[in-house]
């Protein structure tokens, strides 16, 4: 029976969420939450308020995605193989 190479795959795992997260990242940029100064509103129970969520959740996948995937990689790299 083949054994799993368990640290070729936290590699591939981790550069794949950094791969998705950064194109999201690269999209939509950060949610407005954590960019500076006044971001649009809208009043409670719209439509844009609705879409504006939605961009904002977007916005946290892909910045999770990016930073998990840097921290997979980086904890796989200085842990190594063992």
């Amino acid at each position: 029976m083949e054994t799993i190479d368990w640290f070729a795959w936290r590699i591939i795992i981790g550069l794949g969420c950094m791969w998705l997260g950064g194109g999201i990242f690269i999209v939509k940029g950060l949610p407005r939450q954590l960019k500076p100064g006044p971001q649009p509103t809208a009043p409670k129970g719209t439509p844009e308020r609705f879409g504006l969520f939605w961009l904002d959740q977007y916005c946290y996948i892909g910045l999770t995605l990016l930073i998990g995937g840097l921290v997979l990689v980086l904890v796989s790299v200085v842990g190594g193989r063992g």
